[in-house]
């Protein structure tokens, strides 16, 4: 625990993910490293990543194929140059998470030469995962981690909000840049400052403004929202990934059963065990994820049914163990093995496929700011995200950012001196019940009418309580002190304005955002961009 209110780096990282830690470790070296962490430092979404990290290994697989195989899943709105750009690198990627020491599961040939195994997801035409088990994300986590602890020119600060950017504009200056942040120090309960030549936004998505969703609780759309009130475009914001499958069950909230599953041949089954994905797409259980969750939408609306099945049991025991050893575990301890019954699953919101808006090199319309990881709209993803995608963007942009970040190290001037935070006009408020209950409302209303299925008609009625509820934030966040809660329903009101706002402006249906008032896909399109000025 530190006693300074003023801090300074040469780079501040917020967000403690995969993105985060692969950045710190690429810069650390040569520069200064402060990584802000919300909640402990191994908390976030790269921690629950089950499958694994797409890159092509395989000598019939092709980097063309994988780019392919991105822009069809993504339904025709990634930018190809972002896509290529990613698959081209991730080889590389791969093999530096593999020098850090990520175990990544290997099988041994006929011949005893060991390989890594390569496993098939959604929307993929080859075996091309890379995985531990089915807790990758783990594994990236926890080894990076143990790097970044062991650095010495990395600072890490636990249990720390970032609460705005500071920028030209709020100095009051003339320019463009960012020249660090204020935090708040949950320990302390206090805001501090941290002033910074660069700063690097790898908080994640923004999963947490839906009433169900597989992420952890502090995906609340933080960076998202700083950088757009600090000025910066964000790109399609209507495309909020639903994971088809996360397990229904009262004593198991918020886990998700991997896209792996299904591609090692599992089934999706009604309630009466009948599959019925054939009828929604020619590749069955291994058609893109929008596909697999509006499928199960219908069915379960049709039907009036609380889930749908997944069912792996036709396969090997000993497979299934050693393939999925933690959803076998985890759903054990709620009473189902899965080598012998079906797993009970819905969608749940998942992956935020906009956000704040990049080139190549993760950078921000500010001078100085990088967004990297789920926060970033780098055009990879389109109108939905391909499975193990994700995690690999982190990876790949990270190692972007860094090369900018070196490069240019010498040309950037000093950060500017930040005032202290001002609390003299705010007093500690005894209506913490206003909180709770707004964050209950506005995650209810995206669940109920910026969903799977939208219609004009949700849509407003869902902007018009949203911007209600954004100025009683306001005015709330005017007059108390901040706290954990406030933040982060301050910027969930933001993003959840910002998806709305992006969903009313798509007059079609594409990818993740299905309308029923425009139900066809328009033969050309583009992304949706916000501009805050």
């Amino acid at each position: 625990m530190t006693s300074e209110t003023q801090h300074k780096t040469d780079c501040l990282i917020i967000g403690s993910g995969a993105a985060g830690l692969t950045l710190a470790l690429s810069i650390a070296d040569k520069v200064d490293v402060i990584i802000l962490s919300k909640s402990v430092l191994k908390e976030g979404s790269t921690l629950y990543a089950q499958g694994g990290i797409a890159a092509v290994f395989d000598e019939n697989d092709s980097i063309d194929s994988h780019v392919q195989d991105t822009l069809i899943a993504g339904a025709n709105l990634c930018d190809k140059q972002a896509v290529t750009y990613t698959a081209s690198n991730a080889k590389t990627s791969m093999q530096w998470l593999i020098d850090q020491g990520v175990p990544f599961d290997q099988i041994k040939d006929q011949d005893g030469t060991k390989r890594y195994h390569l496993t098939r997801e959604g929307g993929h035409s080859h075996r091309r995962i890379l995985h531990a088990a089915d807790a990758t994300g783990k594994a990236v986590q926890t080894t990076l981690l143990d790097k970044v602890r062991q650095h010495p020119r990395i600072k890490l600060l636990e249990r720390y909000n970032a609460l705005d950017l500071i920028t030209d504009t709020k100095l009051g200056l003339t320019g463009n840049r960012v020249h660090g942040a204020y935090v708040w120090n949950r320990n302390l309960e206090r805001v501090e400052s941290i002033s910074a030549k660069f700063v690097a936004l790898a908080t994640g998505g923004a999963s947490k403004v839906y009433q169900y969703t597989s992420n952890p609780d502090i995906a609340s759309g933080d960076g998202i929202a700083m950088a757009w009130r600090a000025g910066c475009r964000v790109a399609n914001m209507e495309f909020n990934q639903f994971h088809p499958t996360s397990l229904y069950h009262a004593k198991a909230q918020n886990f998700l059963i991997t896209e792996a599953m299904r591609g090692e041949g599992a089934y999706l089954r009604r309630p009466d065990g009948s599959r019925f994905m054939p009828e929604f797409d020619q590749r069955a259980e291994l058609a893109p994820r929008d596909i697999v969750a509006r499928a199960i939408d219908f069915e379960m609306k049709r039907l009036g049914a609380d889930c749908m099945f997944l069912d792996i049991s036709h396969k090997d025991e000993q497979f299934i163990i050693e393939h999925f050893p933690t959803i076998y575990a985890t759903c054990l301890k709620v009473g189902l093995d899965i080598t012998k019954e079906q797993i009970p699953v819905v969608p749940a919101a998942h992956y935020t496929c906009g956000g704040v808006m990049t080139d190549l090199s993760g950078k921000t319309d500010l001078d100085n700011l990088f967004a990297i990881g789920e926060v970033a709209y780098t055009g990879l993803h389109g109108a939905n995200r391909m499975a193990s995608n994700s995690l690999l963007e982190c990876i790949v942009f990270a190692h972007g950012a860094a090369k900018h970040i070196l490069s240019t190290l010498d040309k950037v001037p000093e950060p500017h001196k930040i005032s202290h935070w001002d609390e003299s006009r705010v007093t500690t408020s005894e209506e913490d019940v206003f909180i709770s209950h707004t964050w209950h409302e506005l995650r209810l209303i995206m669940w109920d009418y910026v969903g799977i299925v939208r219609s004009n008609r949700r849509l407003n009625k869902a902007l018009k309580r949203i911007e209600l509820i954004k100025q009683e934030i306001d005015e709330f966040y005017a007059s108390f002190r901040v706290s954990n809660n406030l933040l982060e329903l301050r910027n969930l009101a933001q993003v959840a304005q910002l998806i709305v706002v992006s969903a009313l402006s798509r007059k079609e249906s594409r990818g993740l955002h299905f309308t029923s008032d425009y139900p066809e896909t328009l033969p050309v399109s583009s992304p949706t961009v916000l501009d805050p000025s």
